[in-house]
């Protein structure tokens, strides 16, 4: 079952002016301030990366610029639910004090669960930056 939470625009705005994504931060707040079960919380952002790559499939060949945003989030998503999944308490607790997660804390997370997972996680995650930073004129 899939829930819909309709939220003001002014609320919407809010979000945006400070740079946050509205479900990345709805459900930061909701796990901290309900204590709620790290694997519970994994789920969720698992549930989004779903989502941001079904939606970004369907935009490759229409949109490539959102399309390339969405699949970026797609991986992002996997690398937060790995983090909490591995229980990387350094980047956690930066990342629950802040409120968001920084580059800088996927970055790190990045580099922690590749030593767990092997090094494609970096090489994925490199690809997914030369996605959602746009610079499609690099030859690989």
């Amino acid at each position: 079952m899939s829930a819909f939470i309709i939220l003001p625009k002014r609320i919407v705005e809010e979000f945006e002016k400070r740079g946050l994504d509205v479900e990345d931060a709805i459900l930061s707040i909701l796990s901290r301030e309900l204590n709620l079960d790290p694997e519970v919380v994994t789920g969720a952002h698992l549930k989004l990366a779903e989502r941001y790559l079904a939606e970004g499939s369907e935009l490759v060949d229409r949109e490539p610029v959102q399309a390339s945003e969405k699949l970026y989030k797609a991986v992002e998503e996997c690398v937060k639910a790995l983090a909490i999944h591995n229980n990387l308490e350094e980047i956690l607790r930066r990342v629950k004090k802040r409120g968001r997660w920084t580059v800088t804390d996927l970055e790190n997370a990045v580099e922690a669960i590749s030593e767990k997972l092997g090094e494609w996680i970096i090489t994925s995650w490199d690809k997914a930056n030369y996605l959602h930073n746009g610079d499609f004129t690099r030859q690989s």
